[in-house]
């Protein structure tokens, strides 16, 4: 069987579409300011990251592939037709209009446009701004069948150069001749893992599960048509995907450490993006960070936006329709980013704590489910197990409104005392773990791994 039925042109644009869809917001903002608190632990904070903000994304645009789904929903099925549903509207509504979407406008304005207005109109600017910001989205996302040309052969190139503009320069003259301050908060103890979590930001591995039903479709649209050409297509597109990722994420680290020589550390990383582009290039380096953010943004925006309104209309075929769905979605989106780039990232993390485990689990168990003959008991059993573990994480990462009442210390007392690894965020691993070794056990006993493949 060929696997050349595309040219490596096209495989370079599908690419570069897929960098475009992932490499949005948080991709820009979480890095600096995560370099800024790693200092001298920059090494194990960065490959954390990675494995979260770049390899679980990759391997979940993968898993699209290999499971031969059809979307999110399908391949949740898996596990319980309920559940496929609870999870497909959670995932498509936290990465779409209400955390991920309203992210995406107000790091736009937080960046390209805040630093320049007075406090007392704030409020009107970010209105003004997010309304445009939208609108023009909106109209991008109403024809999908274009996706592969604005964004992987327009936009992605464009804001890729104008990126490495500001890259090189900090490089050339990094600031403090490059030296590394010590290490703040939990990335002095545990920093492997405080940037693992920190991946979870970025959001990449929930929008993976989305975004592979577009590379998907690209690649057949393109040409390819076996489950076999699919998963090897999306694995060379992925690639280049990847290796844009890591080196940009790496560089964007790295600039924000340096840049604690200069600057304390900022509230967000949009606000230490202004600060860094300012130091090399004054006006020049507003204008073009401003240019780079809102090309970021934007085309994030619009695969976000053009993925959750094509998944919803499927799941409800019987109403609205997808050009209703991204006027929904758009308008939502544009009202909370309305809140302020601070305050969603606040809210967003709990509900990332959650699902992310499910994500990541579900995405592990398909590409073991050939091996148990796609048996839903392991499903089942291993995500329950992540899902108790997962909702610990997510108390403890709510607000000190919530984290600190009576009731939810209690419980996350309960956790402390039984879940290894809670305190770092991880507790999800080690149920998860137990999960699928229960799983394992029940198949065995239940002779499914004798059982003929299908």
């Amino acid at each position: 069987m060929t696997y050349n039925k595309i040219s490596l042109s096209s495989y370079i644009f599908v690419g570069s579409m897929l960098f475009g869809l992932f490499f949005g917001a948080g991709n820009l903002i979480f890095p600096v300011h995560m370099g800024q608190e790693a200092g001298t632990n920059i090494l194990p904070v960065i490959a954390g990251f990675l494995l979260t903000g770049v390899g679980l994304p990759f391997l979940g645009v993968i898993a699209i592939g290999f499971s031969q789904c059809d979307d999110l929903y399908e391949l949740s099925s898996r596990v319980h037709p309920g559940y496929a549903l609870f999870l497909t509207i959670a995932l498509n509504l936290t990465i779409g209009p209400i955390f991920a979407l309203p992210r995406l406008g107000s790091v736009s304005y937080e960046i390209g446009l805040s630093p320049y207005i007075e406090p007392a109109h704030q409020t009107i600017a970010l209105l003004v701004f997010t309304a445009i910001f939208f609108i023009v989205a909106l109209i991008f996302s109403l024809k999908p069948n274009k996706i592969l040309l604005w964004i992987g052969k327009i936009l992605n190139p464009l804001f890729l150069m104008f990126l490495a503009v500001l890259i090189i320069v900090a490089f050339i003259h990094p600031m403090g001749q490059g030296h590394l301050h010590a290490a703040q908060g939990a990335y002095t103890t545990s920093p492997f893992f405080h940037g693992f979590t920190e991946g979870y930001n970025t959001m990449d591995a929930l929008a993976s599960l989305v975004f592979g039903v577009i590379v998907i479709d690209t690649l057949r649209n393109l040409g390819l048509s076996t489950p076999s050409e699919m998963t090897m297509g999306a694995l060379k597109s992925g690639i280049i995907a990847v290796v844009l990722m890591c080196i940009i994420y790496t560089c964007l680290t790295y600039i924000g450490a340096y840049s604690s020589n200069q600057f304390a550390v900022s509230a967000n990383g949009g606000i230490a993006l202004a600060q860094i582009a300012d130091h090399y290039l004054g006006t020049a380096g507003a204008i073009l960070l401003a240019i780079i953010v809102t090309l970021a943004c934007l085309k994030t925006s619009i695969g976000l936006i053009t993925a959750c309104s094509d998944i919803f209309h499927k799941m409800f075929p019987n109403g609205i329709s997808y050009e209703k769905y991204v006027f929904i979605f758009t308008f939502i989106s544009f009202v909370v980013s309305n809140v302020g780039l601070t305050e969603i990232i606040s809210l967003a993390v709990p509900v990332l704590m959650f699902l992310y485990p499910l994500c990541i689990t579900l995405i592990i168990l398909t590409f073991l489910s050939p091996i148990f003959r796609h048996d839903r008991s392991i499903y089942v059993i291993t995500t329950i197990f992540t899902a108790i573990a997962a909702l610990g994480d997510a108390l403890n990462s709510t607000p000190a409104v919530i984290k600190g009442s009576a009731i939810v210390q209690n419980i996350l007392g309960l956790y402390h005392s039984y879940i290894p690894f809670f305190d770092i965020g991880m507790g999800w691993t080690i149920p998860a773990l137990i999960g699928l070794i229960i799983g394992i056990i029940f198949c065995i006993k239940n002779n499914i791994f004798s059982r003929p493949k299908f």
